[in-house]
């Protein structure tokens, strides 16, 4: 198969830090009742994402439900959004098999429907040695054309540590991390421990105006440029004056957001600190989702559904807060 990507193996670090920049949300995925995939609603929402101004978008991870569906819903989903997409838009694909051939497979299929990039998730099932992981990786940047990132983050069941990530950083396929150990230490350390033209992204917007300083390029991999809503402009604003130079005056806007930070670190971020799984948030999520005018769906099957009671009081909140 003769690839359509913007870069070769030995370019894609330096693509990959030319054009990935802003805001690289990971949207969720509308189910149906019945459990199936809402196809008209995730094109509508594709659609949505482009007209704010998303820079990119990371689909099929654990946000996306896709640990819960099976290969061939996966494969149709992530052509859904190709479709849908029609190539106005850089798409990223998430890997978390614990059979690197699986992995192949998807990295082949997403290739062809015109995706560039995947984040790959530490497999926990078997491999659990730094050693083993790396070779996993490796196997990964070996056999597929994409350019690769991967997540560090206790979310994927094992925090990859900082050697191992300095380590990973260095094959060339691979383009960047997502930091996502919620230490935000630990960003600036790795920054100092990898080659400049490695990505080290922390996914958090509650850093991203200190990340700026130190030398942050990209949410990735994130929901705060989707879900702000009618706050989206001033996280724009604030991030257009930090970028010009204007510190005070981007400070002063990034403070007005904290209300709103707030309110999702109380229905998200709080809770996945504490057990490291988005399931028991997600549902939350949709219902941001919903108020928004996206389609969020149902969680799907065995995921319980947010009560009456808590959707009425997080649209609620999304309405006091300015959101909607």
């Amino acid at each position: 198969m003769a690839s359509k990507l913007p870069f070769t193996k030995s370019e894609a670090k330096a693509w990959a830090k030319a054009t990935i920049r802003d805001w690289y949300d990971c949207p969720c995925t509308p189910f149906k009742p019945d459990d199936s995939l809402d196809e008209e609603g995730l094109r509508r929402n594709v659609e949505y994402f482009i007209d704010i101004g998303e820079s990119g978008l990371v689909m099929g991870g654990f946000v996306a439900e896709c640990w819960n569906t099976s290969v061939t819903e996966w494969m149709r989903y992530h052509q859904v959004v190709a479709e849908a997409a029609a190539g106005r838009i850089p798409l990223h694909t998430i890997i978390f098999d614990p059979s690197v051939h699986q992995a192949m497979e998807k990295l082949n299929y997403v290739e062809k429907l015109g995706y560039v990039a995947a984040e790959v998730i530490t497999p926990i099932v078997q491999l659990r040695s730094d050693q083993e992981i790396y070779d996993y990786f490796k196997y990964l940047a070996d056999h597929s054309n994409l350019a690769l990132l991967f997540y560090r983050s206790m979310v994927a069941g094992h925090l990859i540590s900082l050697d191992l990530s300095r380590r990973l950083s260095e094959i060339p396929s691979y383009v960047g991390m997502k930091q996502g150990s919620m230490n935000h230490d630990d960003t600036l350390k790795l920054r100092r421990m990898v080659s400049d033209d490695f990505i080290v992204s922390d996914p958090f917007e509650n850093h991203w105006l200190n990340d700026l300083r130190a030398g942050g390029q990209v949410i990735y991999g994130a929901f705060a440029h989707i879900l702000y809503g009618k706050k989206r402009g001033l996280l724009e604003q604030y991030t257009a004056l930090a970028r010009a130079g204007k510190w005070d005056e981007a400070y002063t806007l990034s403070q007005q957001l904290q209300p709103v930070r707030d309110f999702y670190d109380e229905i998200m971020f709080a809770p996945l600190s504490g057990n490291f799984t988005y399931a028991t948030t997600l549902g939350n999520l949709k219902v941001c989702y919903e108020a928004l005018g996206l389609a969020g769906g149902v969680m799907r099957s065995p995921i319980r559904q947010v009560t009456p009671e808590k959707r009425e009081w997080i649209r609620g909140r999304m309405q006091e807060l300015g959101i909607v």
